[in-house]
């Protein structure tokens, strides 16, 4: 069985009844708009994201859920799903999950449209239900993903980014949705608030991992997932370059930069950028820190007793960081 059918099964129906109410979710009176989100509804991915929330709403009420948790879900699927067309205008890409983006489609005003759509949905389906507390969770991540894209491209002009600068981006970039689901699955159940704050801890790690999983597949030999380099060919500072740039000589430093700012183009240059980041140790580095966010995230789980949907859980952590793309 493929490790995602294996997660998911424990709240197999909960997803099957929950993909029929995101697709009312999106409807609308007008016709090209139905089309639209159709055509999105169609293509989705492996729906992380719902998992988490119902796994988590599960774990923390003796295996119910209830209409909030539905609408928890959808609102975190449509607000994110929202963000992703428009981050496929500002990316000006033309793929998304190997098939067209909308805006590759549909040109970019009407993404555009169909993104601010998506997004009001999620609004108005929290905001109608007076699920305000829902709308609060979401809201901030929102916010937070933004700060973290615009403080990476600030960040990517200069190059002058530590360690700690490097963590505050993927958190609100990558861990702040994932960990919003996890205090969404908590807080549509009414758990305790230091609870919500757990499982918001739990996402959050988790989160850090699969980033720092994502900057090691830049300096991998596999064919799959993205290919080798395109972090520095986009001047993107991940985890095992910023090792490098900061273990190293000042001359070695010097040429690390240099090279980043205005050789990225150059694919030798690219390669030897990588096999220098690999001999000084680089991602040996960033594997020990993703590992540490793995143990940190299981201990808290650990805290709960055993059941399926802990179980999922912990799949869900171990494939984080095994995952080959």
């Amino acid at each position: 069985m493929k490790i995602a059918s294996q997660i998911k099964l424990p709240i197999e129906n909960e997803m099957e009844l929950f993909e029929k109410k995101f697709s009312g979710a999106m409807s609308s009176q007008v016709s090209l708009l139905n089309r639209i989100t159709h055509y999105v509804v169609n293509r989705k991915g492996k729906q992380m994201r719902p998992m988490f929330v119902f796994l988590i709403a599960k774990m923390t009420n003796n295996g119910e859920v209830n209409e909030r948790t539905y609408r928890g879900a959808s609102v975190i699927e449509l607000i994110h799903t929202a963000t992703l067309v428009h981050d496929d205008v500002v990316d000006d890409s033309n793929r998304r999950r190997g098939f067209f983006s909308i805006n590759a489609l549909w040109k970019n005003k009407i993404a555009v449209l169909v993104g601010d759509y998506l997004l009001s949905k999620g609004l108005l389906l929290s905001i109608d239900n007076d699920d305000f507390d829902l709308l609060k969770i979401i809201s901030v991540a929102v916010r937070e993903m933004s700060e973290g894209e615009l403080l990476q491209i600030e960040k990517a002009r200069s190059l002058d980014i530590t360690e700690d600068v490097y963590f505050e981006i993927i958190r609100q970039k990558t861990a702040t949705l994932i960990a919003a689901c996890c205090a969404m699955g908590a807080r549509s159940v009414n758990a305790p608030d230091e609870e919500v704050e757990r499982m918001r801890k739990f996402g959050e790690l988790i989160g850090m991992a699969f980033q720092i999983k994502d900057d090691l597949f830049d300096y991998g030999e596999e064919k799959i997932g993205k290919p080798t380099g395109i972090d520095i060919k986009e001047k993107k500072m991940t985890l095992p370059l910023i090792y490098a740039i900061n273990n190293t000589s000042d001359k070695d430093r010097r040429w690390l930069i240099n090279s980043i700012k205005n050789h990225n183009k150059d694919r030798k240059r690219v390669k030897e950028v990588i096999t220098f980041v690999k001999q000084i140790g680089g991602l040996e580095y960033a594997t020990q820190k993703m590992k540490e966010y793995q143990s940190q995230a299981l201990e808290i789980l650990s805290a709960y007793p055993g059941s399926d949907y802990r179980d999922s859980l912990e799949l869900m952590v171990n494939y984080v960081i095994d995952r080959k793309k």
